[in-house]
Parts: C-alpha cells; structure tokens; sequence
C-alpha cells in the first residue's frame, strides 16, 4: 500500500511517513520509511514506530493531510502500549489471546483498550484531515474492528475488554484506557474508506471456477467458529450434495471466507486455522472420492509456520497413513502443518502482501 502510495503521488508534492509491516514483508520504498516488526504476537520494533507514527500525526497541522493505510495484522504492528502497560505484559496478554479461541473481535476489543494508537486514538492525537484507506480482513468490514481501528470510533468499552478476558478465563489487572466513541468530535475529521474486501475476492474465485466450467456457490465471507466445527458442517453439505445432488449438484466449487479460531490443547501444536479446517474436513470425508479443497490466509501466512494453507485431495489420509501418520492424533494435537507436510500438499506462497481474510474451497466433482 505505501509503494502504491509512492507510485501515483505526485513527484513536486511532499510526501513522507512510516510503514510498520512484519519480518521480511516489506518493500524497496523511496519516501516512506519502512519498519519491520512483530506478528501475530507484537513486538519492541512495532513499538518503537508506532510511537513515531503518533508522534508525526501529532505534529501536523490543519493545512497538511493524514494518509493512513491500514490492512489487517495493525492491532500487533502498530502496537503501542497505554500508559502504565509494558510491552512484556502486552506480549504475554497477546499470546494468551491467542491461544485462547477467542475471535478477532473479541481480541481486538481488549488491545483497543491497552492501547495509546488503536480505537481511534490516531486520528484523534491529529488536528490534519485524515483519510484512512483501508483493506478489510474482517467479516462486516467494519473499519473500528480492522487493524484495532486506529481512525475509526470504538462502540466498545473497558467493561467489554473486561468481559472477555473474563470469558477466556484471563487475568489482567490492566489499567486499562478508554478509546474515543461514535460521535466525538475528536474524529470529527477522520473519513475511514474500504478499498478492498473479502467478498470481493470470493467473487474472483467464483469467476474462475465458472471458468472452469464448474458452479460456484459463494458460502459467505462471514463463517467463523471453531475451525474444526466449521469443517464439520461443510463435510455435511459436501455429503448431501455427493449423496442427493442437494442443495447443489456436482461439479460444484462451495467458497466460503471468514476468519475461524483454534483453541489451542497443544502447545507444541503447529499450524494454523486453515490447515486445521482442512484436516478436520479430511477425518470427516474420509477419503470420500472427487472432493478437493484448499484453505488458506490469503496474507501467506497461516498460524505458527511458513505456509498459507493447504490442499486436500481425495488419497490425503491414506498417503499419510503409509507414512505412519494418523490424522485423528495430529488433529488432537494440533498438528496439522505436520500432516500436510508429509502428504507434500503445504501451501507456500511467500508473502502476499494483501490480506482479505481466509479463503476456503471444497470441489465436489460428479462421482
């Protein structure tokens, strides 16, 4: 986004900024300074430029324009701390978040109010007109839960974060920060603009399979659950169709997007939610003939390893299973980066650079 930036701004106007992107993910830029730091998990560089981003908002003046470019993974990269809340503490919360199954709202819901930069608080440290050009990865693309929404209003509050660290069975004594709500003035000269969708790109998918000569049925950009669960019920669909050409007959692409969650039993698990949809949908098809799928981030990474996903084929199991490994124990140990990686079906893209949430298709071709 900041190189796009670059690109179209004119040569003669002034121009600079900060972007805060994680390891190796940024890009050769001329005027924009780029920092890398920490993700999912935050970290001291993150810190350290989101605090000079603060700092250079602040010192704009009315005439000026402040440019923000804002995409999913900015609750950990633009990551500064509310007063009296060390980046230790915020490190350990976040990891605890994160292994606890709760959603990304529900997360972002308690970082916005540790916070000195998210729930509005950028835009508000400003007195510049502030144009925040956004790319959605959440589902409702609602500017306040992208990114923490650094320009946007919280509607949420301090007892809300409380609530769901007392949900997850978290303890933290805070002291927590209330963020600026719908209404104040303070962002009264903020404008917060989608650019880019989930949906959209489910809808790019299905151009392609139509292409293909195979239906596409876009599922929703709003499935969330548990990853497994969800698995479950799209190999009950996957079943009906198969079963009663019911509610749709094969060939048929079901695409579905929406950010799952894993609740972590295994510390020593690998892997992330897109793997471990499709590992669950794999124990549930059990090898059912003419089914195919892919899960994956569509920012490259999906969870703790270097893949964005995977692909299941009908012989997945079975070609596990004549490596010794069995799919219901790497299931139960969250391990699903180890069975696709000894079926050779790991999908590594590299960075992306973009991030439209998670994307998900189950191809049911005619037995």
């Amino acid at each position: 986004m900041a190189l796009a930036v670059e690109r179209h701004w004119p040569a003669a106007a002034p121009l600079s900024g900060v972007a805060i992107t994680r390891y190796q993910h940024g890009l050769p830029t001329q005027r924009i300074r780029v920092v890398e730091a920490g993700h999912p998990v935050p970290d001291e560089a993150g810190e350290t430029g989101a605090r000079e981003i603060l700092h250079e908002a602040a010192a704009l003046a009315p005439q000026d324009l402040l440019l923000a470019l804002i995409s999913g993974g900015g609750s950990s990269l633009l990551s500064l701390p509310a007063p009296g809340v060390s980046m230790a503490r915020l490190k350990d919360l976040t990891g605890r978040l994160l292994r606890s199954g709760a959603d990304i709202r529900e997360m972002n819901t308690v970082r916005k109010h540790l916070s000195a930069i998210a729930g509005g608080r950028l835009a508000a440290a400003s007195k510049a007109p502030t144009v925040a050009l956004i790319v959605s990865d959440v589902t409702g693309d609602d500017p306040t839960h992208i990114a923490s929404g650094p320009c946007a209003p919280d509607p949420s509050t301090i007892e809300d974060a409380k609530a769901v660290l007392a949900k997850y069975g978290i303890g933290f004594e805070g002291p927590f920060s209330e963020s600026p709500k719908p209404g104040d003035r303070a962002l009264a000269h903020a404008q917060n603009r989608i650019v880019a969708t989930p949906h959209r790109s489910l809808e790019a998918a299905a151009e392609v399979f139509r292409g293909e000569r195979i239906e596409p049925v876009i599922l929703g950009d709003t499935v969330t659950g548990e990853a497994a669960d969800v698995a479950r019920v799209m190999a009950a669909l996957v079943r009906e169709v198969r079963a009663y050409g019911k509610p749709f007959s094969a060939p048929v692409a079901l695409i579905s997007g929406g950010e799952c969650t894993v609740t972590v039993k295994n510390e020593d698990g690998r892997g992330g939610r897109c793997a471990e949809f499709l590992l669950s949908l794999a124990v549930e098809l059990e090898g059912m003939p003419g089914v195919h799928a892919i899960a994956a981030d569509t920012d490259g990474i999906d969870g703790s390893e270097d893949n964005a996903g995977a692909f299941l084929a009908p012989d997945s199991i079975a070609r596990a299973r004549a490596q010794g490994r069995d799919a219901r124990k790497l299931l139960a140990a969250n391990d699903s980066y180890g069975f696709f990686a000894a079926t050779g079906e790991l999908l590594v893209t590299g960075p992306t650079r973009t991030n439209v949430n998670d994307y998900r298709a189950i191809v049911v071709l005619p037995q």
